[in-house]
């Protein structure tokens, strides 16, 4: 029996080794970056919807149409949006969970999630305009 040619299979080991850790850093910065957008996209899809449930301001749909408006504008979809009418004017609070699915190398697809929250209050609206 001879030691010949094991070197190789030491070096092969390693390279393989330092190639799937290298595929697993690239998968956990692409999760990582989608968890970013999808919470940007939860934020503007919050923010944007949050005044539309009070009035249109312009918007051409409901708030809901406006949160997934700017979440796809962030590349994310609506996953649930509690955003309803509400012409009265109390504060209101308007919550938007976004998803964005990612496909990585090692693990497959992921889907992330993320939630946003804007809130809104008519009244200061109203006495801003009076000023």
């Amino acid at each position: 029996m001879t030691e010949r040619g094991s070197v190789g299979i030491v070096v092969l080991s390693l390279v393989a080794v330092a190639l799937a850790l290298v595929t697993a850093t690239v998968d956990i910065a692409r999760v990582s970056a989608a968890l970013g957008q999808a919470q940007a996209a939860s934020d503007a899809a919050a923010l944007a919807a949050a005044p539309v449930t009070y009035r249109p301001f312009g918007a051409s749909g409901s708030a809901y149409d406006e949160a997934v408006r700017f979440a796809g504008a962030n590349g994310a979809g609506v996953v649930m949006c509690r955003c309803r009418p509400d012409p009265s004017p109390e504060p209101r609070t308007v919550v938007v969970r976004t998803e964005i699915v990612v496909e990585t190398m090692l693990f497959g697809a992921w889907s992330v999630t993320a939630t946003g929250r804007a809130e809104f209050d008519p009244r200061r609206l109203r006495d801003s305009a009076l000023e």
